[in-house]
This record gives structure tokens, sequence and C-alpha cells, in this order.
């Protein structure tokens, strides 16, 4: 249950990388889709994709056939193939690309229905068949030798690679190969989909056939040290595991992968690469590269099965969020007993008059550029969600009441200004067990507590434990006085 509430491991990679960089981030849905940032300066991302990531090119990759010819138009190496009808077509293409082939999903991804290294007709007919139950048109290509590569660049940049290895399993004399996959199956790194680094590997008509191939069923006991493949195609989502080969990779090789993403039009792409020896050019080894993938898979390059793991988070961040910038934008939160929507109200003219569009919540509504956008008391963390979501706003003054503190907390994680006006009885005791002014102080302190180290705090000189709350302020702290006594 745990891995269908929490973001996989492609998107955590990418959030933990903008929590490094003190980006703020919210979840938007109960999938994969986060937004970065505040205000103007907002990005999102959907596991590996971003808000930049073309739904043209999206759509270019998903069609290999396409994809093969635009590759080949720049000079990429591609293994030869065509599109068939049936399986009858899928036979006689294979015998004219030559043996062996592979037959795969014209359209499709996560290797589901691709069956490679094909040599017989009963093998091109059976993988027709599989291949059809993931969509109408199915490709026949030329198998290359070699092992299956995944390299992933991010703003044309080759920033990862991995040789990827089919899943198999290796005999022990004693159990079945129904058994040994269960064994295999028990590491904690592999769950039923991609939340993990690892999936589990699983019987379908793919591996059925693959088995067939291997003169076993599931129920074979397999030899000792024997190797058994469940499939031929080395995605991780069919069970598959990789190794790190990034520093091995040729300088050709990285300059094809980044060409092949640019002609797709991807900034961040996985290109499936068959080769011989990676630290190699292609031309030599009759290397090709066989997909190019939107959205790919980032665990493989997070958690390898050996090899060092890459930052490839941190890549993608960098790409969206270059240099110094963090998404921010300022934020100035004003709470007290008295005078906070005034006190708002005036420091939202005051920021406006610098040319910036101000995002302004108080109890009378919601603000945006001086539009005003909600009615109603609107001086709770949702409403200052709202402003911080609007990709107009290029400030925010937010007024925090503490009903809205109590129920849920700030709707942001730090403020560059926090103000409290002032602490005093009034109508703000009673609730929520708040009964004391020392309580209610501790509540409003939340504010300055969110205080950025390099922000200020600004409160009332006289008021009862302002110098406690002065103390929890990361911040520098001004003090204000509005009598002589203060």
């Amino acid at each position: 249950y745990a891995y269908d509430v929490c973001l996989g491991p492609s998107t955590r990679s990418i959030v933990e990388a903008a929590k490094a960089k003190n980006i703020p981030w919210r979840r938007l849905n109960e999938g994969s889709l986060v937004q970065l940032g505040y205000g103007v300066h907002q990005r999102r991302i959907c596991t590996a994709e971003t808000d930049s990531t073309s739904a043209i090119a999206e759509s270019i990759a998903q069609d290999k056939e396409l994809t093969r010819s635009l590759l080949r138009s720049i000079g990429i190496p591609t293994p030869e193939g065509c599109s068939v009808e049936s399986a009858e077509e899928a036979w006689e293409a294979a015998e004219d690309i030559g043996l062996p082939v592979v037959v795969k999903p014209q359209y499709g991804n996560h290797g589901r229905g691709v069956a490679t290294n094909l040599q017989t007709r009963e093998q091109v007919v059976a993988a027709y068949n599989a291949a059809r139950e993931e969509g109408r048109s199915i490709i026949v290509e030329r198998h290359a030798p070699g092992d299956d590569y995944r390299m992933l660049v991010v703003g044309g940049k080759l920033v990862a690679a991995a040789r990827r290895e089919p899943a198999h399993v290796i005999g022990d004399g004693q159990s079945t190969v129904q058994k040994l996959i269960d064994k295999v199956n028990e590491d904690p790194r592999r769950s039923d989909g991609h939340a993990t680094s690892l999936s589990l590997i699983k019987i379908d008509t793919v591996a059925l056939g693959v088995l067939l191939e291997q003169g076993m069923t599931p129920d074979t006991i397999p030899p000792v040290g024997k190797k058994v493949l469940i499939r031929r195609n080395a995605n991780l989502s069919t069970g598959g595991t990789a190794a790190d080969v990034t520093d091995q990779v040729h300088p050709d090789v990285a300059r094809h992968a980044i060409e092949a993403a640019k002609i797709i039009g991807l900034d961040i792409a996985g290109v499936d690469i068959v080769a011989q020896d990676i630290s190699q050019p292609l031309q030599g080894q009759r290397g090709v590269i066989v997909e190019v993938n939107a959205g790919p898979g980032l665990r493989m390059h997070i958690e390898p099965s050996s090899g060092s793991p890459r930052p490839v988070g941190e890549s993608i961040i960098e790409m969206m969020y270059p240099g110094p910038s963090n998404g921010r934008i300022p934020i100035v939160s004003v709470t007290g007993v008295n005078g906070k929507t005034t006190t708002t109200r005036l420091i939202a003219h005051i920021v406006a008059s610098t040319g910036k569009k101000v995002g302004m919540t108080c109890t009378d509504g919601i603000y945006v550029g001086g539009r005003r956008i909600d009615s109603g008391d609107c001086s709770g963390p949702q409403s200052g969600r709202s402003v911080l979501m609007n990709p107009f706003v290029e400030a925010a003054v937010l007024e925090t009441a503490r009903g809205g503190i109590l129920r849920e907390g700030l709707g942001f994680d730090f403020c560059d200004v926090g103000i409290v006006t002032n602490i005093g009885e009034g109508d703000h005791l009673g609730l929520s067990d708040i009964e004391t002014i020392e309580q209610l102080a501790k509540v409003k302190r939340c504010v300055i507590e969110a205080v950025h180290k390099s922000g200020y705090g600004v409160l009332k000189a006289n008021d009862p434990l302002t110098a406690e709350m002065a103390e929890k302020c990361k911040g520098r702290v001004i003090f204000f006085a509005i009598d002589e006594n203060d």
C-alpha cells in the first residue's frame, strides 16, 4: 500500500534534489504530478517529464517507426525494419531482413510485447501474437548483436548510462523455474510496478515462449549454475537488472544519444542502444539505437544493481533551475491579534509600488494585482497556497490567522518577512484549547519560526513573550514601537 501512496523513485529523486536546492514543492494529485517553485517561478514535473517536455516529441517517441526514420535522416545507425499487419507478413519480413529479428509493437513502452533474437518461424509468429496484445501496429526489425544499454540525456547532456540485463534465474539443481523466480522476487528491492528500484519477474505469454525456446517450462528444474532467461528484452519493468556504465561510454556514442534526443525534441530522453562494447563507436561494431523514450525511468541510475548511483535528479533540477535560482518569490506573512488586515494591505501596496504583481490574502478575500479573485475570510493556509500557485504572482503578502495555523499550519515553508502585530487576549482565546496568552504566543510565533535565515522577523517591542519569540527567529529581528512607552 505504501508504494501506491508514496512518490515513485523517479519523481522522488527529482523532489529530493529540489529540496536540497531549497526549492519549494507541492504534490498536486495522488500520482506523480508535482509543482516546484512559487508563483511566476513555478515549474511542474510528472515522473521524468517536465512542463517543457513537448507533446509532439512524446508522440514521436511513442511511434517507433517514425523515430527510426528521423534518426536515420541525420545519420544515426538504426536497425533495418518495417511495419507488418499479420503473422504471415511478419515472417516474410523476417526472411527479407535476415534472421534473427525483433518483433515489437509500433506504439508502446516499458518493453511490453517486445521479443528479441527470434530465429524461427514459430518464434516470430508467437512474438507477433504477443505483440498484438499491446497494439495493432507491429514492427519487425533486424536483431542487433550485443548488450542492451540505456543512455539518459538531460538538457542536451549525457548524464547517466546503464547496461541492462534481461530477467533471468540461475539453477540450483533442486528448484523449479517458478520457485527460483519466487525466490528472486523476495528481494525487497522488487515490487509490482515502478515504485522500487527493481520490478517483480512474472510469467506471462512472452516469458512462456522464452522458456519454451530453452526447452523449459515453469515446472522445469534447471541444473546447477544454468542461466535461464525469462525475458529477452532487458527492461527493468519486466524484471531486468541494470549496471552503471556511465564512465565507459565512448564520446561518439554519447554524441549519438544526444543527437537522438534532439531530433525527437525531448528535454529528457532515455535512448536505448544495442552494442557489443559501449566504450567503442557504434559504426565499427554494428551498434544501433533502437528506441528513444519520453519519461524514462530513473531508478536504474539512482539505484543500479551494480556500479555507482548517478545524481540524475540533480541534473534535471539544474536544467529546470540553473545556477542559484530556487523558484521562490518574496513572501511576507502577517499575524497577530489586532491590525493584521490593515498591515497586510499596507505592505501589499508598498510592494506593488515597486512594479511587482502582488498576491494578497486577508479576511475579505484573495487579491492578485489588485483584482479580487475570491471573497470571504481568506486568511488561512489554503488561500496562501492558492496565491503561491498563481503563475502571475511575483510577490506574496499573506494574512495568517491563528485558526488556519491550528487547523493545518502554514501555506508555505519559509517566508522572507514574518510580522506579529501584537499579542493580546481579545477574542483569540478559547479556540482549540488555546486558553492563555502564552499558548496564543506559541501559535503566533509559527510565523516567526518560518522566517528564512536570510529574512526578518518583525515584533512589537513591549508585547509579552516578545523576547521568547525573537529567540525562535532564524533571521534577523526588528522591534517596532507604536508609542513612546514601547
